[in-house]
């Protein structure tokens, strides 16, 4: 048995390295690499002008020297590190597609990280609940991302509960260098919905002035959208909570919806407001248009 659950885990691992290195190379990658540039630029040679070439790179005095024109060359330092922040509560099992919201978490992970790798990038991961359940240093190559996947999908937590902020803190204490920092859950948080939001900003601004915040919300349909089979019972998947609901009645269905659209203009609202980039995806829509969408805008604005 558990010889077939390894060759199944690794057959999954293995089906999201070829769909995901795929959309790397065929629509990301280039992306990628425009959007997040490295951390500034090395000096490399000095050369002989050529027409075409930048004057403000003249090096005026070996031009002064030879009597020549000769321009500075410079690379762009290219090393980033990309840190990947999932969470794994509870809630990240619930899935009425054909993925769960964890499975989308893992790909939309391994589509950064391969982005990431292709560039000669650094990758490093951070699984989350109520409190820090992994951490994986970052590092490069194939078979650190395949780890990467591997753990986002199959690590198993000893929590149920979300707490993002100590997420954020945490990865404030390992990391002191600038990083790019992805922050992928489904914003289930506990409690009172929108005080722990208020209460989560503080951490999300301090963390968005000193490394390069980008939050990835996740969902279900399910999550706005009851289906008409009668009376059902709902369970929170990290309080344990019950409630019950006759889903024949329209007013039901309606006001389940409204709470739920509410939550999600509220966090849209609140973590925009910081100025931080949020996309909003889902379990049953391609991700890939989004996150193209995304990397054109973000270009756009940095140029």
């Amino acid at each position: 048995m558990e010889n077939e659950f390894t060759r199944e885990m690794l057959n999954k691992v293995r089906r999201i390295e070829v769909h995901t290195s795929r959309l790397v190379t065929d629509s990301l990658a280039g992306s990628y690499h425009s959007v997040f540039k490295g951390r500034g630029m090395n000096f490399e040679e000095v050369r002989e002008y050529v027409p075409g070439d930048d004057i403000r790179t003249i090096d005026w005095n070996v031009t002064a020297r030879s009597g020549i024109p000769h321009i500075k060359k410079f690379t762009e330092e290219r090393e980033l590190t990309i840190m990947l922040l999932i969470d794994i509560s509870g809630s990240g099992e619930f899935g009425s597609t054909n993925c769960s919201k964890r499975e989308l978490m893992a790909e939309l992970g391994s589509v950064l990280a391969f982005s990431a790798v292709r560039n000669n990038d650094k990758v490093g991961l951070i699984l989350f609940t109520g409190e820090t359940e992994l951490y994986i240093v970052p590092q490069k190559g194939r078979r650190h991302i395949l780890r990467i996947i591997r753990e986002i999908l199959y690590f198993k937590p000893q929590g149920r509960h979300t707490d993002i902020t100590r997420a954020l803190e945490f990865m404030a204490g390992v990391h002191k260098r600038r990083s790019v920092v992805f922050l992928i859950s489904d914003f289930c948080l506990p409690g009172n919905f929108e005080q722990e939001l208020h209460a989560m900003r503080a951490t999300l601004q301090a963390t968005a002035r000193h490394h390069d915040l980008i939050t990835l919300k996740v969902s279900d349909p399910r999550e706005y959208h009851l289906p008409n089979i009668g009376r059902v019972t709902l369970e929170d998947a990290e309080s344990g909570e019950q409630v019950e609901l006759n889903t024949s009645r329209r007013a039901v269905r309606e006001e389940f919806t409204r709470r739920a659209e509410e939550r999600r203009d509220i966090l849209l609202r609140t973590i925009r407001g910081t100025g931080i980039d949020l996309l909003d995806l889902a379990t049953d829509r391609s991700y890939l248009p989004e996150l193209m969408h995304f990397f054109s805008n973000r270009q756009r604005r940095s140029a």
